[in-house]
């Protein structure tokens, strides 16, 4: 093991901030927290309740408190635009109405149903037509009316009564501090830039946008209890209409969700309102919340951004309808996700429960167990007017366009709001903590062997806590408590369901329980070190096959072209630096190689006396050093097992599309079910891992797998023609390149594009049963596609519709903006 270098190592995280009732206190770097009692309660940003059973008259003081709003709790001189008054609701609702976008919106559907019915013959004939055509229009346009009142009042957030914001938030963080007892803990730094930002905004009447990332339901809490408590306007949270149920729908939209669907199709009013109201926020100066990734991510890490609300909110600024915004990304880090074992049966294709309060109210680990500590960091606020005026100032368009309210190509708007997108989550990468259990999870899944010691993963968790800071990330830190009490507490919020521990043994013992599940923490630490991983698992392509150290060398030529697809293949996984691949890659190797892990041969200027800058054509070759080898390749192994089971995931994706080989020439244009297409691919994954062909079984989640298909439909390897109504499913089938072959006996062949694609995937896949296999797809694999692919062609066959030139232009468009990231 090669110890992380000083020089390499970053400034100081700042210190936390600690509010204990009225009193905030800030810690040094360097504060070491004294000595306290077992049962003393920890300090933290929500502040440790009262509660009945220990001291009933204390419980019901702070009720007082809270209810009739004492010092802090009163919530009265907060930073931002005026809300939590009667009244509040009804003024935000006329707003939205009379938003110039929505009349004309309403003006224009009122006339083209007239159409419609005038086209019918349902006026009628007669000299008083066009009297009867205008009533008709008005008793639509009054119908309209109402429908748009309706679906406003369901949808907006209703600031009412500050009593009940008081009580909210005791009994938010009453629940809170019972599940996440060691509380939520801010950077101070950070809040007190926050705050700053804040007064500024106010003053000009801008809005703040959080954008943080999403892993439980409980992530709609936090950063409104951190508002509420810094004193900071509450945002307007977007949340999805499956949380508006009955009681829990009705306090969070008092408590400031926004209700929308969860998809809005060809609903043009719709649209037109989810628009005004954004219009009405950003022009008034609320501040709004919504998650960059849409849904809630089910692996740890995070999700391709969604462009839903982004894009909304991105056009109010982009059109001159809001003056300006502050984005604000958010990272959001628990100890422990209460959701995980949910996440687990639905990655594994069992359907997603529908939520309800029943459900939310009974969950034990909710209300009783100790699940450690909430981390919230807020990475420096941002101007959204000048990052669009950046963007458009590096595009080079000979048409006059300077006012920034100028219109835009809908191709240009498409590529500043991917740029926007992945800026936002580049940024949540860069302030997220990487939290003890984090460390634990990785460790333990990075390690050969069925167990570790004590000891060792003391000394495996400092190594990669070092790491982690080498390259700019955050470890949270525990005011100086040593590694073994911080792993012993990451070991009792993670429970014996993750990690098992053998006791009647020379040396206390650790194994992972529930590799699927533990995953989801190791996946919080992969961000950091997709590079490296990236460059072993090339490097790999050559250490399997076994040999001295000349057999597995690796020339700079091949490394290049495998790394290189790698980082193609996983484009839609990972976020990249944006430096290129060769400029990036070579950092990479300069970085393992004085971490002592790979040896660089450089022919030409191993004598240069100033090598600061060396011309990255001058590496000829690349292994593993010497120091690496006595070490037993544990750090190049750690970079592999970070990789292996997203590049095991996309190899079976791959291998799933030979399922899709039609089985006779009249079957050359069906289409197959899209769903059950994906539910088949886990299927035969299933298999393959339970047969020992899989190395992985989270290889299987449907995450993942999705994930590869968007891959392959962008490559132009499969066509997918999506459903404009529920009753009529989305379909998919391989396009005629990348269709393998079948003999005069009917067996799919080993060749062709689709097969050279699937040994380029495998040749990075870790050893395991067919190590020595000339053919890393054997005989049975592809036997068992091909079984897998004839059910199929028998039960999800939709049609056998040529494909539309719409899917054409669909494919060539998503596989010109894959290109553009699609390199490490």
């Amino acid at each position: 093991m090669s110890p992380a270098k000083a020089d390499a190592l970053p400034q100081p995280s700042a210190p936390d901030l600690d509010i204990l009732g009225d009193q905030v206190t800030i810690h040094p770097g360097g504060y070491v927290e004294p000595p306290q009692p077992d049962d003393a309660s920890e300090r933290n940003l929500v502040e440790h309740m009262a509660r009945f059973r220990e001291s009933p008259w204390e419980f019901l003081r702070e009720i007082s408190l809270h209810v009739s709003g004492t010092g802090w709790r009163a919530y009265d001189n907060f930073i931002g635009q005026p809300i939590y008054y009667p009244g509040f609701s009804e003024n935000m609702k006329a707003a939205v109405m009379s938003t110039p976008m929505l009349q004309q919106r309403i003006q224009e559907l009122a006339r083209r149903r007239v159409r419609v019915e005038e086209s019918q013959g349902l006026l009628g004939d007669g000299s008083d037509k066009a009297r009867r055509r205008t009533d008709r229009q008005d008793d639509i346009l009054k119908s309209l009316q109402e429908v748009a009142l309706r679906l406003i009042d369901g949808m907006i957030c209703k600031f009412e009564s500050k009593r009940f914001i008081r009580g909210a938030y005791y009994l938010s963080t009453q629940l809170l501090t019972r599940a996440y007892h060691q509380g939520i803990h801010v950077s101070s730094e950070e809040v007190l830039r926050l705050r700053s930002v804040a007064e500024t905004a106010a003053k000009n009447k801008h809005s703040i946008i959080f954008l943080p990332c999403h892993k439980t339901h409980l992530d709609y809490v936090a950063n409104q209890l951190i508002c509420y408590r810094l004193g900071i306007a509450l945002p307007t949270v977007v949340a999805g209409d499956n949380l508006k149920i009955p009681l829990l729908g009705f306090l969070l939209q008092r408590a400031g969700a926004m209700f929308i669907r969860r998809s809005f199709g060809n609903d043009a009013l719709y649209t037109t309102l989810v628009q005004s109201y954004m219009d009405v926020l950003l022009q008034h100066g609320y501040n709004v919340e919504c998650f960059i990734e849409g849904g809630r991510s089910r692996t740890g890490k995070l999700l391709a951004p969604k462009f839903g609300i982004l894009s909304f909110l991105l056009d109010s600024v982009l059109t001159g309808r809001a003056e300006d915004a502050i984005i604000v990304p958010v990272s959001t880090q628990y100890d422990k996700v209460i959701e995980t074992d949910s996440y687990i049966s639905e990655l594994l294709g069992q359907p997603k429960p529908k939520e309800n309060l029943k459900d939310f109210l009974s969950a034990s680990s909710v209300l009783s167990l100790k699940l450690g500590r909430v981390d919230v960091r807020f990475h420096e606020p941002w101007s959204l007017r000048s990052f669009i005026a950046e963007q458009r100032g590096r595009v080079s368009d000979p048409r006059p366009s300077s006012a920034l309210s100028d219109p835009l190509s809908s191709e240009s708007r498409v590529r500043l709001l991917r740029t926007l997108g992945f800026k936002v989550l580049s940024d949540i990468n860069a302030v997220s903590v990487v939290m003890p259990t984090a460390l634990i999870g990785t460790v333990l899944l990075t390690l050969r062997g069925r167990g570790v010691g004590k000891s060792e993963l003391v000394r495996r968790v400092e190594w990669l806590s070092a790491r982690v800071r080498a390259k700019g990330g955050r470890v949270a830190h525990f005011a100086g408590a040593p590694t073994s009490t911080i792993i012993q507490r990451g070991l009792e919020v993670l429970g014996s369901e993750l990690i098992g521990t053998i006791d009647n043994l020379p040396e206390t013992t650790y194994y992972a329980v529930d590799r699927f599940q533990l995953s989801f923490y190791r996946n919080m630490t992969i961000h950091l070190f997709v590079s490296e991983a990236l460059v072993c698992a090339a490097m790999y392509t050559k250490v399997k096959q076994g040999g001295g150290p000349n057999n597995q060398r690796i020339s700079f030529d091949e490394l290049v072209d495998q790394v290189g697809f790698l980082s193609s293949i996983f484009r839609g996984e990972f976020i990249y630096p944006t430096t290129g691949l060769l400029p990036n890659l070579y950092r990479t190797l300069l970085s393992l190689e004085s971490d002592g892990i790979i040896t660089l041969t450089r022919p030409v200027h191993d004598s240069d006396p100033n090598p600061a800058k060396p011309d990255i054509h001058d590496i000829s070759s690349v292994e593993l050093s010497i120091l690496e080898r006595r070490n037993g390749r544990e750090n190049f192994d750690f970079y592999n097992f970070l990789i292996w089971p997203f590049v095991e995931s996309t190899w079976l994706g791959a291998v799933s599309l030979i399922c899709l080989t039609p089985t006779s020439p009249d079957q050359a244009n069906s289409w197959l079910d899209v769903r059950k297409t994906q539910d088949t691919a886990q299927l035969l994954g299933k298999t393959l891992y339970h047969q020992g062909d899989l190395s992985y079984f989270e290889a299987v989640n449907k995450e993942t797998l999705k994930n590869a298909f968007q891959l392959f439909e962008e490559e132009g390897m499969i066509l997918v023609r999506k459903s404009s109504s529920r009753t009529s499913p989305s379909a998919v089938r391989l396009t005629s390149e990348w269709t393998p072959n079948r003999d005069d006996e009917g067996i799919i062949a080993p060749e062709g594009k689709l097969w050279d694609f699937i040994e380029k995937i495998a040749k990075s896949r870790r050893e395991g049963k067919n190590r020595r296999d000339g053919a890393t797809v054997s005989t049975r694999v592809l036997r068992l596609a091909d079984l897998v692919g004839r059910q199929l062609f028998e039960t999800a066959v939709v049609g056998g519709v040529e494909e539309q030139v719409e899917d054409q232009k669909r494919r060539g468009r998503r596989k010109k903006e894959g290109d553009g990231r699609s390199r490490l």
